[in-house]
């Protein structure tokens, strides 16, 4: 079976630099090429990954028969670079978030629906073995329906590391579409249920110092369709040079027999249940593929799974920054 021909167009974000590697070491997909307008960005890759980067510009790329393109730009342009890569007839395949307006993600939706092209995110959570465990858990029915979730997912801020992008007045798109989103696929893949109602949402400044425009704090209460409801803390609040905190992706469920919590850093999933003196601890169950596997799937097979799930989890995502942006 011929190969996947990916064309990277970014390399602003370090996130990109995994899809990178697996590209470069698949067995379904190849490097077609690399593009990086930016001489910090292009030489940083350049010495991480060993990429070789082409003097042709992405509309010329764009006219070859390169079958997808891989977006890593700064977050305020991937939206721009994915509706172009679409309008060429390319599939994609892209850091998160995809875009950061929902007049971007409503045009992105159009192009892709009428040309029939796939669109993939490195959603990643959903591939971790807790997660798959936790589905496993959840579809054994044993504990219930699920009534509350609650997550957090703090990052650390990193100034100095962070690329300065980050703190471009409309280049980040704020800190619920940046960070949340993981968190909001994760629940949906988990629970097979949609995000109906958004409760309340809010983004603050507090640890960036240096750029008070830059809400780098972000909470927010939402409801599922079954009436569940979710409560995530997604801020860049995490002390920088510590230990891993288990406040990184830490998600408890819980149940009407009881409550289900793991974390990015545990290798099992709890379970304390009804009438149990002593919690269930769960060994994780492994997966067998990821994002780029189930791009390719989509794409050999004609199928749209995985670009349904992308743009979903972005407009939700989106649709909670709205509100946060507009509360005062």
């Amino acid at each position: 079976m011929e190969k996947l021909k990916i064309l990277f167009y970014g390399f602003r974000h370090g996130h990109i630099n995994s899809l990178y590697k697996r590209v470069r070491s698949s067995d379904i997909a190849e490097i077609a090429g690399c593009i990086e307008p930016n001489d910090e960005a292009r030489a940083k890759a350049e010495k991480l990954l060993g990429a070789v980067f082409s003097e042709r510009s992405y509309d010329e790329w764009l006219r070859t028969d390169i079958d997808a393109v891989a977006i890593g730009n700064a977050y305020g342009e991937r939206g721009r670079a994915i509706i172009k890569a679409l309008s060429a007839g390319k599939h994609v395949i892209a850091d998160k978030p995809i875009c950061t307006s929902l007049d971007e993600l409503s045009e992105i939706r159009r192009i892709s629906t009428e040309k029939g092209l796939k669109i993939s995110c490195m959603l990643d959570l959903r591939y971790l073995p807790q997660t798959l465990t936790a589905k496993r858990i959840l579809d054994a029915d044993n504990l219930g329906e699920v009534r509350n979730i609650s997550f957090n997912g703090q990052h650390c801020l990193n100034y100095g590391s962070r690329p300065e992008w980050y703190f471009e007045e409309g280049m980040h798109g704020g800190t619920i579409n940046d960070i949340a989103i993981h968190g909001i696929d994760l629940i949906r893949m988990l629970t097979g249920m949609e995000f109906t109602k958004i409760d309340a949402a809010r983004t603050w400044n507090a640890f960036a110092y240096k750029h008070k425009h830059f809400k780098d704090c972000a909470t927010f209460m939402a409801r599922l369709s079954s009436g569940a409801s979710v409560l995530a803390d997604v801020s860049y609040s995490s002390p920088p040079d510590t230990a891993l905190l288990p406040t990184y992706w830490e998600f408890r469920f819980w149940c009407d027999n009881g409550m289900m919590t793991f974390s990015y850093y545990s290798k099992t999933v709890t379970v304390y249940r009804e009438g149990d003196k002593e919690p269930i601890v769960i060994e994780c169950t492994k997966s067998d593929g990821d994002y780029l596997d189930e791009f390719c799937r989509d794409i050999r097979k004609n199928l749209f799974e995985g670009t349904e799930n992308v743009l979903r989890s972005t407009e939700v995502a989106l649709n909670i920054q709205r509100l946060a942006d507009t509360e005062v």
